[in-house]
C-alpha cells in the first residue's frame, strides 16, 4: 500500500473555489439524462456503454470556461460527477430488465410498471453510491499509489489541463480531436471496420482480433503493461485454450446453452455460448477472494467511520478535503431505498430478498470499486457481477417455492439492483479518484452522484417504455444481447438446465490463478470479455512500458513524458466517448423511411468499404499519433 502522507491535490485542502452552484447541477443532470439516454439505446444495440466521466468533464470545461467565462475547477468536476452517473444507471438497467419485457411478449405471466423501473433504478443507484462512500478511504486515499483507476486519473488530467491551458490542454485536445475524427471514421461513416478478427483454420476454434478503437489505446497506456497482459493473458486462456478444447472434444455435439453443433460454430458463436459462463464464474469466485482478503482494510473503515459518530460536537477539525457524508446519512438513505423496494407491490421485493439485496450489493460494490481501480470502468464486467447474482438468487428463490413467472421478475428485479449497484459504486469510485487528485470536496461529489442517480433513474423510466414500444427488445434493431443473457440464465436455473459445468470450470480457474500468486480479477476479466478489447489495451500497456524503461536525463524528463501519455491518452478517450455518445443519438434520429440519421451516414451502404486492411493502417497511424504528439520528445533522453 502507498504512502500518501506527501500527497498535495491540485487546489489545496485549505483553498475555498465554487463547487456545488445552480450552474453545476442543471448542467450535471442536464448531462445525466442525455448520456443515461444514449448509452441505454447503445447498450440495447450493441450490448456496452461509453463511460461518460471524461465526456462530461470536457462539455462542462466547454460550457463553464468557454462560453460562461467561470474559472472553477472543482465545479468543472461536480458537473461531470453528476453527469456521468447516467451512463452507469443506464448500464445496470438495460442489461436486466429488458428481460421482463421480452417474457411479456413472450406471454409469461409477469408484469412491469413504469413505478417499478424508477423504484429499482434509482434505489440501486443509490446504494451504490452509499456502499462505496464507507470504502473511500481505503481505496481512494490509501492505495493511491497502487489502485490507477484510468479514467478517474484521466478525467483529472482532462480538468487539470483545461485549467492550466497551454501546452497541456493542447496535448489532451489534440488526443480529443485525432479520436474524434478516428471514431466517427470507423463508427458512423463506417468507412472502414473497428473490430477485425481472424479464425485459424488448421486450429479449429481459435481466433485472434482486435478492436482498433482509440479509447481502449488509451486505457492500455494508463493502466500500463503489467495489468494489460492479466487480461491478455486471460483472453488468450479463453480464445487460444478454451475454445478449441470445446471444438476437439465436442465436435459434432448440440449442448445447451447453444442450439447448433459446436463443428458449425464460429468462434464468436462458441465464446458466447459457453466461455462466457466460465468467464462469469471466475469473475464471481475472483470477487470473493478479493472481498476476503480485502476484510481487514474493509473492517478497518468501517471502524474509523463508526469512531467518527462520537465526534458529533464538531470539536475535531476536518479538512475539507476529508469529508464524507455522515455515516447516519449513509443508513438513513440507505434504509428508505430499502423500505421503498419492499414497499413498492410490482417491484416484488420482501424483506428477506431486500437482505439478499443488501448482501450482494454490498459485495458487489466493493469488488466493483477495486476492478475499476485496475482495469477502468469501461471494462468493468457488471454483467458478469449480474450473471453470478441472478444464479444464487434464482437457486435460492426456486428452492423456497417461488418459481414461475414471480420468481423470475423477482430474480430479474434483485439482478436489476445488483447490477446498477455495481456499475454506480464502480462510477462513483472513478469520479472519487478525480476529486482527490484535484482536491473536490468529497461530500459534495457524494450529493452529486445522488442527484445524478435520482434524475437518471427518472429519465431511464421513460427511455426504456419508449424504445420498447418503438422497436421492442429482443429484435433485430435492439437485439438486448445483455438482457438476453440474463433471461436465459433465470430460465436456466428455474428449468434446472443451466451449464453449472462452465460456470464452476471458471470458479476452479480463478483458484488456480490465485494460487500461483497472481491477480485474480484482471485475468478473469480478460477471460470474460472478447478477446478484441484485450489486445488494444495490450499495444497501449507496450508502449507504455517501453517509453517507461527508456533511459532519461533525470527523473523530472521521465515524469514529463509519462504525464504527456497519460494526457493524450486522455484525450483518446475523451474524443471516443463523445463521439460514441454523438453516433447513439444520430441512430434515434429519424430520416423517414424506416432509416436513421446513422444509416444515412453509412458507407457501406453504397459500396464503400476499405476493409480490415484499412482499420490496421489507420490504428498504426493512431500509436504514431501517440508517439508524436504526446511522449515522443528525444531530447529527454540520454545520449
Amino acid at each position: 500500500m502507498a504512502d500518501n502522507k506527501e500527497f498535495k491535490p491540485y487546489i489545496a485542502a485549505d483553498q475555498v473555489m465554487p463547487e456545488v452552484t445552480p450552474t453545476s447541477i442543471i448542467l450535471g443532470i442536464l448531462l445525466a439524462v442525455v448520456f443515461g439516454a444514449a448509452n441505454a439505446y447503445l447498450g440495447l444495440r450493441v450490448g456496452m456503454t461509453v463511460s461518460a466521466s471524461i465526456p462530461a468533464a470536457v462539455i462542462s470545461m466547454g460550457v463553464i470556461r468557454m462560453i460562461l467565462k467561470k474559472d472553477s475547477i472543482l465545479e468543472n468536476n461536480l458537473v461531470q460527477t453528476i453527469g456521468s452517473a447516467g451512463e452507469s444507471v443506464a448500464a445496470g438497467a438495460i442489461f436486466t430488465l429488458p428481460a421482463i419485457f421480452m417474457w411479456i411478449e413472450e406471454g409469461y405471466d409477469v408484469t412491469l410498471s413504469v413505478v417499478a423501473i424508477a423504484v429499482v433504478s434509482i434505489s440501486g443507484g443509490l446504494l451504490g453510491v452509499l456502499f462505496m462512500i464507507p470504502l473511500r478511504k481505503a481505496l481512494i486515499v490509501k492505495e493511491h499509489g497502487s489502485l490507477p483507476y484510468p479514467e478517474g486519473t484521466a478525467c483529472a488530467e482532462v480538468l487539470i489541463a483545461g485549467e492550466k491551458g497551454g501546452n497541456a490542454a493542447t496535448t489532451v485536445f489534440a488526443g480529443l480531436g485525432i479520436a474524434s475524427v478516428f471514431k466517427f471514421l470507423t463508427d458512423g461513416l463506417k468507412l472502414f471496420p473497428s473490430e477485425i478478427s481472424y479464425s485459424f483454420k488448421s486450429y479449429k476454434g481459435s481466433g485472434i482480433g482486435a478492436d482498433t478503437l482509440p479509447a481502449l489505446l488509451g486505457v492500455g497506456y494508463i493502466c500500463g503493461a503489467q495489468i494489460s497482459a492479466y487480461m491478455l493473458a486471460g483472453g488468450v486462456l479463453a480464445w487460444l485454450v478454451i475454445m478449441p478444447l470445446i471444438v476437439a472434444f465436442g465436435a459434432d455435439a448440440t449442448i445447451f446453452p447453444a442450439e447448433v453443433a459446436i463443428s458449425q460454430m464460429s468462434v464468436d458463436e462458441i465464446w458466447s455460448s459457453y466461455v462466457r459462463y466460465i468467464g462469469a464464474g471466475a469473475v464471481a469466485a475472483g470477487g470473493i477472494i478479493s472481498l476476503v482478503k480485502s476484510l481487514p482494510l474493509i473492517i478497518k473503515t468501517f471502524s474509523e467511520n463508526i469512531k467518527s459518530l462520537k465526534n458529533s460536537d464538531n470539536t475535531v477539525s476536518t479538512l475539507r478535503t476529508d469529508k464524507d457524508l455522515s455515516i447516519k446519512t449513509i443508513l438513513l438513505i440507505a434504509l428508505i431505498c430499502l423500505v421503498v423496494l419492499v414497499a413498492v407491490p410490482s417491484v416484488h421485493i420482501n424483506v428477506f430478498t431486500a437482505i439478499l439485496i443488501v448482501v450482494f450489493g454490498f459485495f458487489f460494490a466493493t469488488v466493483s470499486s477495486r476492478m475499476v481501480g485496475l482495469v477502468g470502468s469501461s471494462n468493468n464486467p457488471v454483467s458478469g457481477m449480474a450473471i453470478a447474482t441472478l444464479i444464487i438468487t434464482t437457486v435460492i428463490l426456486k428452492a423456497t417455492g417461488n418459481d414461475g413467472g414471480l420468481g423470475m421478475t423477482t430474480a430479474i428485479m434483485i439482478g436489476t439492483v445488483i447490477c446498477i449497484i455495481a456499475a454506480i459504486a464502480g462510477d462513483t469510485s472513478q469520479d472519487l479518484k478525480t476529486g482527490y487528485i484535484i482536491g473536490s470536496t468529497p461530500r459534495n461529489q457524494q450529493i452529486g452522484e445522488v442527484i445524478g442517480v435520482i434524475a437518471a433513474g427518472l429519465a431511464m423510466t421513460g427511455v426504456m417504455v419508449l424504445l420498447n414500444n418503438a422497436w421492442g427488445f429482443g429484435t433485430n434493431q435492439l437485439p438486448a444481447p445483455q438482457a438476453t443473457l440474463m433471461k436465459l440464465v433465470v430460465e436456466g436455473v428455474m428449468g434446472g438446465d443451466l451449464p453449472w459445468n462452465l460456470v464452476f470450470i471458471g470458479v476452479f480457474i480463478a483458484v488456480v490463478i490465485e494460487l500461483l500468486n497472481i491477480p485474480v480479477l484482471p485475468v478473469a476479466i480478460g477471460l470474460y470479455l472478447p478477446i478484441y478489447l484485450s489486445v488494444p489495451i495490450m499495444i497501449g500497456g507496450l508502449i507504455r512500458y517501453w517509453f517507461d524503461h527508456k533511459k532519461y536525463k533525470n527523473d523530472d524528463d521521465k515524469e514529463n513524458v509519462t504525464t504527456a501519455g497519460i494526457l493524450f491518452s486522455s484525450g483518446l478517450i475523451a474524443g471516443e466517448g463523445l463521439v460514441g455518445i454523438l453516433l447513439a443519438v444520430f441512430a434515434v434520429i429519424s430520416v423517414g423511411g424506416g432509416k436513421s440519421l446513422a444509416d444515412l451516414l453509412d458507407l457501406t451502404a453504397r459500396g464503400i468499404d476499405l476493409g480490415a486492411i484499412a482499420s490496421i493502417v489507420f490504428f498504426a497511424i493512431l500509436i504514431l499519433c501517440l508517439l508524436k504528439f504526446s511522449i515522443w520528445d528525444k531530447k529527454n533522453y540520454k545520449k
